[in-house]
């Protein structure tokens, strides 16, 4: 083989890497894009069915922000004294009026702790957060809009703070089995470093 045959193939080979490396690049970013699709799929049902969840039965449950009609026949279905909304007071908003109707109705306590998905808890509010889970009573019902991240951060302090539950298995309420995807770059990894934070606090982070 002469330098310019050697030259060609040398060229040829080099072009036939770069498009397997193209399509072995797209078909990654095909599978990612499917994944992301299908996990997008699941979090719309998810919130869709109210994203309602028994996280220690007889003591918490979890959901996303339900109808006065759905709350009503959860508080009758477990006998929930207690409404935590996360979202915060929102008077004059439809769901939030329906809310305060259900809870009156059917006789349960309706308490608002507004907190944002995309911004750490401050320390003194993630005290206020854990007092309130402390002293409300039960059986309690946390809410947000999806019932994934603040209401994830709520029942993961529930779990290991109040009922003593292991931090492993606590730590499953802030996970993407309830929608909340744990990834530092997005917003709402706001509520894994305020939980990190207060691991810190209480001497669980070692």
């Amino acid at each position: 083989m002469n330098g310019i045959e050697h030259v060609n193939a040398t060229a040829g080979e080099a072009t036939r890497s770069t498009g397997r490396l193209r399509r072995l690049s797209l078909r990654i970013g095909l599978s990612i894009a499917g994944l992301a699709a299908l996990f997008g799929a699941y979090v719309g049902i998810l919130i869709l069915s109210g994203n309602f969840h028994e996280v220690l039965p007889g003591q918490l449950y979890r959901s996303a922000q339900l109808s006065g009609d759905r709350l009503g026949a959860e508080i009758d279905r477990y006998k929930i004294k207690t409404v935590i909304n996360l979202r915060g007071e929102n008077p004059g908003k439809s769901w939030y009026d329906d809310e305060i109707r259900a809870t009156q109705a059917h006789g349960a306590t309706h308490v608002n702790f507004g907190m944002s998905a995309r911004r750490d808890l401050t320390p003194e509010r993630t005290q206020e957060l854990l007092t309130l889970l402390k002293t409300a009573e039960q059986p309690i019902l946390v809410h947000c809009m999806s019932g994934a991240d603040r209401t994830g951060l709520a029942s993961v302090i529930f779990l290991q703070q109040v009922a003593g539950i292991d931090e492993e298995e606590a730590e499953w309420q802030l996970s993407p089995v309830y929608g909340h995807i744990n990834l530092p770059f997005l917003a709402a990894y706001a509520m894994d470093d305020t939980w990190e934070r207060l691991e810190k606090v209480i001497g669980l982070d070692s």
